[in-house]
């Protein structure tokens, strides 16, 4: 019997794949908790109307990343901070870099930060992961107070 999987079940199959199993596991097991439906015209046809809406959404996620993207590029952080030296007293999170963001009207989830190293003064690179395709750089300047 084929079915179109709408769960994921380990090593058995993804959602929206169509396999071949056997009757017994497909009604039994698949179909009665849920992890299958039983392919026929009308499921195959929902299924790719699914497909077709999940890439629409997709590429209407990235068009908006990449408009994120520009305005980020655009846009220099400034941080006071005490330092010795050029080498700063602790150093700036991606947390810190979130809250300013969220001030000037952008919300980015800390978690997409790469804040890396930055306890020197000076202009830093930090890398800002807004799609799995789309990432932006944000310039962030470190100033002695």
């Amino acid at each position: 019997m084929k079915v179109i999987f709408i769960k994921d079940l380990k090593k058995q199959g993804k959602v929206n794949d169509i396999k071949e199993v056997s009757d017994g596991y497909a009604t039994n097991y698949l179909i009665k908790n849920g992890y299958a439906v039983k392919y026929t015209k009308t499921s195959s046809n929902i299924l790719n109307e699914d497909i077709k809406k999940k890439e629409k959404e997709e590429e209407e996620n990235i068009k908006n990343a990449e408009l994120l993207k520009k305005q980020l590029e655009d846009l220099t952080l400034t941080f006071s901070v005490s330092s010795n030296k050029g080498k700063v007293f602790g150093s700036i999170s991606s947390k810190q870099i979130a809250e300013e963001l969220a001030k000037k009207g952008i919300k980015i989830n800390k978690k997409n930060i790469e804040a890396n190293d930055l306890n020197t003064l000076g202009v830093h690179e930090v890398t800002v992961q807004l799609h799995k395709k789309v990432a932006a750089k944000l310039s962030v300047a470190l100033k002695e107070k």
